[in-house]
């Protein structure tokens, strides 16, 4: 083994690494999790209500297509 032969091995690193920054291993983020909670709960405040006339839309709009479409066709 030659010299040239050991310079090229110390200069390998031993681990390769993806990034120079430091690993970041995250913590819980309570503030934005009560923020999701609460527009979650807003919505479905406002949209519940709202759900007997979906359900009224829908069924007419089955109905007028029960009604409308021909009879050899599907």
């Amino acid at each position: 083994m030659s010299s040239a032969d050991a310079d090229e091995d110390e200069s390998r690193a031993k681990r390769a690494l993806r990034t120079v920054t430091p690993s970041y291993s995250g913590r819980p983020n309570v503030e934005m999790d009560v923020i999701g909670w609460s527009i979650l709960l807003g919505m479905i405040l406002v949209l519940l209500p709202m759900l007997p006339f979906l359900v009224a839309l829908w069924l007419i709009g089955k109905l007028l297509d029960a009604l409308t479409r021909s009879p050899g066709a599907e």
